[in-house]
């Protein structure tokens, strides 16, 4: 079964990017590794860390805010809970979200779920493209959201939603260009590229922690 053993970050600024995703609390979900690449606008993705209580959203943005990120959606209620979206030093968007509304109890620091979010040009097609590639679609709903089962030791699991939408989801605009700078490290499969330009690896390629 073909699934995301890693995500890898290319930042301009290694050093920096390595002093953020350390001191934000963030750094344990990615790896990163320096490039030159040219990208400017929406980069067509965003990370996701689903958490159990309010607390949690709060610990995990304030974190990532304290270190040096800025903030795109504060932290609020919402018809599905509760939820806020910041952007890294190097570009990365980061939501950290939960379903309970109720502010029950304090933080814990746990993470339920991290999901990388990819934006599609065509949902159907890319949705066609990956079960081709070996990945099982585990949620649909038509051609507006596809999530994919994840292997038991993976510690990603892989969902489409449209372009336009994600970027309106994490409130910023859809424009963009260059590259993606993600790379996304696959166990079970070649290095090929979706349509929507996100490159696959091989998970043992090396990569800077």
């Amino acid at each position: 079964m073909t699934s995301i053993a890693a995500i890898t970050l290319e930042v301009a600024d290694l050093p920096a990017a390595e002093r953020f995703y350390s001191a934000s609390g963030l750094g344990a979900h990615v790896r990163l590794r320096a490039s030159d690449a040219a990208s400017t606008g929406f980069r067509g993705f965003s990370l996701s860390l689903t958490v159990d209580r309010p607390a949690d959203v709060r610990h995990f943005l304030d974190g990532a805010l304290d270190a040096g990120a800025t903030s795109l959606k504060p932290a609020s209620k919402s018809f599905w809970g509760y939820g806020g979206v910041v952007r890294a030093p190097d570009g990365t968007i980061w939501k950290v979200a939960t379903s309970a509304k109720k502010d029950d109890g304090p933080a814990t620091g746990r993470v339920d779920s991290f999901v990388l979010l990819l934006g599609a040009s065509d949902v159907a097609e890319t949705r066609a493209f990956y079960v081709g590639h070996g990945l099982t679609v585990a949620k649909s709903f038509g051609r507006k959201y596809v999530e994919f089962a994840a292997a038991p030791d993976s510690p990603v699991k892989l969902a489409l939603y449209g372009r336009r939408a994600l970027a309106k989801d994490v409130g910023v605009p859809v424009d963009g260009e260059g590259s993606h700078r993600i790379v996304l490290g696959g166990t079970g499969t070649d290095a090929f590229t979706d349509p929507d330009g996100f490159a696959w690896e091989p998970a043992s390629v090396p990569t800077t922690p």
